[in-house]
């Protein structure tokens, strides 16, 4: 550990410029660039609030977030899932995408993963500034009123979970996708179902059973779930912040367990 450590501070420099490489790749020959981090959630917020709006219609509001305009609840879910998704994909990739760069220079592996989380993470706060944006508007033509309280500031601590977790997964994916290439695939089947598991544009409260339970099972809508608890001026579910911490928790070690020790055969297999 010590020793690992002491690599970190080392390359932590490199860290940061590959952050910024990724970034830049990203927008690269876009003509709005970093502004489409503000532009496609806005875009897409719209477009959910008006089918999903309609389909749910204004009676379907969770107690939890009585008083919350459905723009706002589906904007913070789809921030969130935006950024699990984009980040732990940019991580799978990471590894075979720098094939070239590993073969050629050594540099620590888990830089190239955890370089392409941080840059999304970076994009992810930034797109943030839509979701303040959303909430003064409504604020100000008077159709919602937000408690200001301790409770608001939480909100970071669901973020800082949900890093760890993107982390931790993507660390594990990275390796996986360097031996089955078929995980790439998989991985986006499994996305697009964990977006349905985490009430980003429908309300948990109206589910019951075996179909309640299954939702709570996925992290990320814990993880979500609280995010907007906090964000309404509301206390955590503690129950959710506790399993959404161990599950975080675990997948961050096994990830990066399972990548230290398969590293080094990543060269034959790239």
């Amino acid at each position: 550990m010590p020793q690992s450590l002491k690599n970190f501070s080392k390359y932590q420099y490199l860290l940061g410029e590959l952050s910024k490489k990724n970034i830049k790749l990203k927008y690269r020959r876009s003509y709005l660039g970093i502004l489409w981090t503000l532009i496609e959630p806005l875009l897409t917020m719209i477009v959910l609030s008006i089918v999903f709006g309609q389909l749910l219609g204004r009676n379907g509001v969770d107690k939890a977030f009585v008083g919350v305009p459905f723009p706002i609840y589906v904007l913070t879910g789809r921030l969130l899932y935006s950024f699990f998704s984009t980040a732990t994909s940019a991580a799978m990739r990471s590894i075979r995408s720098n094939a070239s760069m590993i073969k050629k220079v050594y540099v620590p592996k888990y830089m190239y993963p955890v370089s392409g989380i941080l840059s999304n993470f970076v994009i992810f706060l930034i797109s943030l500034i839509v979701l303040v944006g959303v909430m003064a508007f409504f604020l100000i033509t008077g159709q919602y009123k937000a408690p200001i309280n301790g409770y608001m500031f939480l909100s970071l601590v669901p973020l800082v979970i949900l890093l760890m977790l993107c982390l931790g997964i993507g660390m594990f994916l990275a390796t996986l996708c360097v031996f089955f290439r078929d995980i790439e695939y998989l991985w986006k089947v499994m996305t697009m179902l964990i977006m349905y598991c985490s009430a980003i544009f429908y309300f948990a409260s109206r589910l019951k059973g075996i179909s309640r339970t299954i939702i709570e099972l996925n992290p990320l809508y814990g993880i979500i779930h609280n995010f907007r608890r906090a964000l309404f001026g509301q206390p955590f579910d503690m129950k959710l912040l506790c399993y959404t911490l161990i599950v975080s928790v675990v997948s961050l070690i096994v990830g990066f367990y399972a990548f230290y020790k398969k590293q080094d055969t990543f060269i034959l297999n790239i």
